[in-house]
């Protein structure tokens, strides 16, 4: 099969005028980047304000793997076979972030013949957000050290200030780094500092939720920078450049319009991580999606424990959103590799029943995760050409056994008509059962009642532990009256643990949290566990080493 690059740029498209027109949109509605992508302004999608919902299908995956899931690929897939069996479907997805895309993890337009197109701008600078939020990020930076440096008049502890500097750059050397050498003058004040990547900016995520310029304003001001001496939170709206912020977001904001291969339109918007932020592609992007089409596709980010949990727990508690069913991606290689088979290097395992059958345990507990929060679940499972007739009946009938329905999905090698057994089964759900969703907790519960819920009901933890700075950071969380916000949980997406090295559903392990961070304006605590990180480092060998572009103006290595 060519590679996704390839498949992409000899597609066939259609303008992004007539995608729009089939929202009852018209050019004049549109702010155009290019032929194939344009933004949506708000006060154009305020038109449909009056319209009933549609549908509202959420994916989410098993625990990732090295062999792959394919969640985004299903994603989109499952869009273009809905599409294919007549169904007025429409999608919703974050942004890539650039780092991934020359990292590890490669870009987050799906794959084979189901990708968003076109997948070349998406995967790169795209309409700019990220751009937007990276320099509006890096204008409070500045403008903290600056009132530091000049009489200080709010009396910041220079070594309490907790925003950092952001780049959507995979740059590890970049994490811990001294600041304002060179003297007062020159450098400013000496301290401690660092950089967060820009998916896991508390703008990212403000971004991602706000649902109006004045929204968005509001939430820019709640942002808690840095604590003066007296321990008291010193917020953005009091260094007077939220305005200049704003200047710096108000296009960025916009949804942005693009298709499927096979023409299904999706608002690709919004781009916070899930194992740092909640991981869902922005609030307006679902909102008016559901306002324009009978069924709507999105995506949490990573696994059910993590992107799930907070798009039902934060996400729809924000949007007053109501899930009609979860659509849980598996696939056969990876559910070996969480029954103990291939787990360094990922090789094919062909025939090997036994650890497929063994890591049905880390499947059960993604059923059972999103069965807590009174939704339909469906099990897709992503089929690879190396899964035998024997693994594939295995997977069916263990989920018969469970009362989960089951699909098999080919839609990487297919397109829309790969899909079509999972599209039926989804609308057949969709008619036949209802979704009696309720978030998982009470927010006026304590920050260490919320963590421990999320923890023992979700995760499969005993207890948690809490090492560090933690316990003072909970403190003055509560000081500043901030307590009662949802909890946005930092893990590793590896493991449904803080360990990445543990797969499967372990149980009766200790959670560690060693620092617990307030985004004010997103709206949520955010405890760090284990030892994740908030910006990423480059892996041996790069995707950027594959990436390149002709003199004929072909891209190359993107995937």
């Amino acid at each position: 099969m060519k590679a996704d690059i390839d498949i992409a740029q000899e597609a066939v498209m259609r303008p992004v005028e007539e995608i729009a027109a089939t929202l009852g949109l018209s050019r004049d509605d549109l702010e155009l980047h290019g032929r194939y992508m344009a933004k949506v302004p708000l006060d154009v999608l305020r038109r449909f304000d009056g319209r009933k919902d549609g549908k509202l299908v959420l994916v989410t995956a098993i625990t990732a793997t090295k062999a792959g899931e394919g969640k985004t690929v299903t994603s989109i897939g499952l869009m273009e076979a809905l599409g294919h069996i007549g169904v007025k479907v429409m999608g919703a997805l974050r942004e890539p972030s650039m780092g991934p895309v020359f990292g590890i993890k490669g870009g987050a337009t799906g794959g084979g013949r189901a990708q968003v197109y076109p997948m070349w701008d998406i995967d790169l600078h795209f309409t700019g957000d990220i751009h937007a939020v990276t320099s509006a990020h890096n204008l409070l930076s500045a403008m903290v050290e600056n009132h530091i440096a000049h009489r200080n008049e709010l009396d910041i502890d220079p070594t309490r200030v907790v925003w950092k500097k952001a780049i959507d750059m995979n740059c590890r050397e970049l994490r811990d780094i001294v600041v304002g050498l060179g003297g007062r003058t020159v450098g400013g004040v000496p301290r401690e500092s660092g950089f967060v990547i820009t998916a896991a900016s508390e703008i990212s995520a403000i971004l991602a939720l706000a649902t109006s310029i004045e929204d968005l304003r509001k939430r820019l001001e709640r942002i808690v920078v840095a604590y003066n001496r007296k321990g008291e939170p010193v917020r953005a709206g009091q260094l007077d450049c939220v305005g200049s912020m704003l200047i710096l977001l108000k296009d960025a904001i916009k949804p942005n319009l693009v298709q499927t291969l096979e023409g299904q339109p999706v608002f690709v918007h919004g781009f916070p991580f899930a194992n740092i932020a909640h991981g869902s592609n922005s609030l307006l992007a679902t909102r008016y999606a559901l306002k324009l089409a009978d069924v709507v596709v999105t995506e949490g980010g990573f696994a059910s424990d993590l992107g799930a949990e907070k798009f039902f727990d934060i996400v729809c508690r924000q949007a007053g959103f109501r899930p009609d069913c979860a659509v849980i991606v598996a696939s056969v290689r990876a559910l070996q590799m969480h029954g103990g088979a291939c787990l360094e290097d990922a090789v094919e395992c062909e025939g090997d029943v036994a650890s497929l059958r063994r890591g049905f345990a880390n499947l059960d507990k993604h059923i059972e995760i999103v069965r807590r929060y009174g939704v339909p679940a469906i099990v897709a499972l992503n089929r690879f050409n190396t899964d035998t007739a024997e693994e594939i009946e295995a997977v069916r009938e263990h989920c018969a056994q469970l009362g989960v329905p089951c699909a098999l999905s080919e839609v990487f090698v297919r397109g829309g008509p790969g899909g079509k057994e999972l599209a039926e089964t989804v609308m057949r759900v969709l008619e036949e059962q209802e979704s009696d969703f309720r978030p998982l907790y009470d927010t006026q519960l304590s920050i260490e009642e919320k963590i421990r819920t999320i923890a023992t009901e979700i995760y499969g933890a005993r207890d948690v532990r809490y090492v560090g700075t933690a316990m003072r950071d909970i403190r003055a969380i509560e000081l500043a009256g901030n307590d009662k916000l949802p909890v946005c949980m930092a893990k590793t997406q590896l493991s449904i643990t803080d360990d990445p090295k543990l797969k499967g559903a372990p149980s009766g392990w200790t959670l560690t949290v060693k620092e617990v961070l307030l985004s004010a304006g997103a709206g949520f605590i955010v405890p760090l566990c284990g030892d994740i990180m908030l910006i990423p480092g480059l892996p041996s060998e790069p995707a950027a080493k594959r990436i390149d572009y002709t003199d004929d103006g072909r891209y190359v290595g993107l995937s």
